[in-house]
């Protein structure tokens, strides 16, 4: 009897194995995410090369843009058609239902709702773009083969197995002394910022916070908080730059999909979230917070838009998108250059001061490179929309950083004014060692 038993169940399990292994198909939420990534990423891609000077095709944002990316879309995103009209970029996704949107508006692309079917809001997109280029090349102070072999390793995979560099600049005393881009990119090639979007984020607070607009210590403007006994409203505009707020998100990290590629409003969902511990507590690195931060600003927008700051400080490839609703996605929508990003980093080691003329509080540098209250593990801590590298070994203790997804870092070292840009594609599961990079082309230009 016991024979029989055993092989009935033997039987059984390859039954059971394949039961529990198939998976289940897509849900449409899930292929209508895929859909709105793939609409969004090609129409920013596009139309910003497009209007920065430069060309760039679909091919060559399929083979970069949308290889690795997060698993659960990334087949999805592989497979569905895009059809690209002049300013709009649409992607099926269900044959019951309209496609994915993303419209250009002047100011970047937008992703619209499921079944959008009105005209984009419009935004404002500042003056005419000047003529001409501040950034000039310069024989570097140190040793150029040093140099020159750590920009090579960024490319041949030196600083990470699977990783995709696309483009890498160093300044250095003003002066760009290594300049590199991979096939398919080049100088006029704006790239998605992801989270280095976060530090452009704290520096148009600072720019209001100069201007007498804001109050980083007090409490966030946010109108759906103002309800008597709302706890939130205790939240200051600090606290959401430190990544303190006490809120809960919708992950402990940075997945906002509704948000980015779902065509939710910041102001529909990021001033929903409850409080899980008391403010300036806890550190929970959150899109929201930055979310938060922008819109707590949002009214001096209307006379001082970041596109202005960024035209001041020479990034004429930079465009700042916002959702459907007109507000800012300034925690990762930002698309700009390497050579951009070089411009801004060089706003910091000039502690603020452009062309002669204070555009950030004095002293701001120090405050966003501040450790104050919780911090997270790891090898680096966070200060007020900054990463901090003073635990970094062969790395100056004042050196901060912009970090973002996909392997995007801007490394300011204002000690040896010094800026490092590393664009990347790194596919889900690579990742480039930017503190050993770091490290080399400092020691190359020690």
């Amino acid at each position: 009897m016991r024979t029989l038993i055993l092989a009935a169940a033997l039987a059984a399990l390859p039954l059971a194995a394949h039961a529990q292994t198939t998976p289940a198909p897509p849900s449409p939420a899930v292929r209508a995410m895929a859909a709105g990534y793939k609409a969004l990423t090609v129409c920013s891609a596009l139309k910003t090369a497009e209007e920065a000077g430069g060309t760039r095709t679909l091919e060559i944002v399929e083979a970069n843009e949308l290889v690795g990316i997060y698993p659960e879309l990334d087949g999805l995103v592989r497979e569905m058609a895009v059809e690209i009209d002049r300013n709009r970029v649409s992607v099926g996704w269900d044959e019951a239902m309209p496609p994915r949107v993303a419209q250009f508006n002047g100011n970047g692309c937008v992703i619209m709702p499921v079944g959008w079917d009105a005209p984009t809001i419009g935004v404002r997109v500042g003056a005419p773009l000047p003529e001409g280029d501040d950034l000039r090349a310069g024989a570097p102070q140190g040793n150029v083969a040093l140099l020159n072999e750590a920009v090579e390793q960024a490319f041949e995979g030196g600083y990470g197995e699977g990783v995709n560099t696309t483009a890498v600049l160093v300044l250095q005393d003003n002066r760009v002394v290594a300049e590199e881009y991979a096939p398919g990119f080049d100088r006029d090639t704006p790239q998605r910022t992801w989270s280095v979007a976060k530090s452009l984020a704290g520096t148009v607070i600072g720019a209001a916070v100069h201007r007498g607009e804001a109050d980083v210590e007090a409490e966030a403007a946010i109108a759906d908080w103002r309800s008597p006994g709302d706890p939130r409203r205790r939240i200051t505009l600090d606290q959401l730059m430190r990544m303190a707020s006490g809120l809960t998100s919708d992950t402990a990290g940075n997945r906002t999909d509704g948000l980015y590629f779902g065509g939710v409003g910041i102001d529909e969902q990021a001033t929903t979230w409850p409080l899980i511990a008391r403010p300036g507590t806890r550190y929970r690195y959150a899109n929201n917070d930055t979310l938060l931060a922008v819109l707590s600003i949002a009214p001096t927008f209307e006379r001082h838009p970041p596109v202005d700051l960024f035209r001041r400080l020479g990034m004429h490839d930079t465009w700042a998108e916002t959702d459907w609703r007109g507000n800012y996605m300034l925690s990762s929508q930002v698309w700009t250059t390497a050579r951009d990003l070089a411009r801004f980093g060089r706003l910091y080691l000039n502690d603020g001061v452009v062309d002669g003329e204070r555009i950030l509080p004095e002293g701001w540098r120090d405050h966003v490179s501040r450790p104050s209250g919780p911090q997270p593990g790891g090898a680096q801590g966070y200060g007020a929309t900054f990463w901090l590298m003073n635990n970094s070994e062969g790395v100056p203790a004042d050196t901060i950083s912009a970090n973002g997804n996909r392997g995007q870092y801007l490394i300011i070292v204002p000690g040896r004014n010094i800026v490092i840009v590393r664009r990347g594609e790194d596919p889900t599961g690579s990742r480039f060692d930017f503190i050993a990079f770091t490290r080399d082309v400092l020691a190359a230009l020690d």
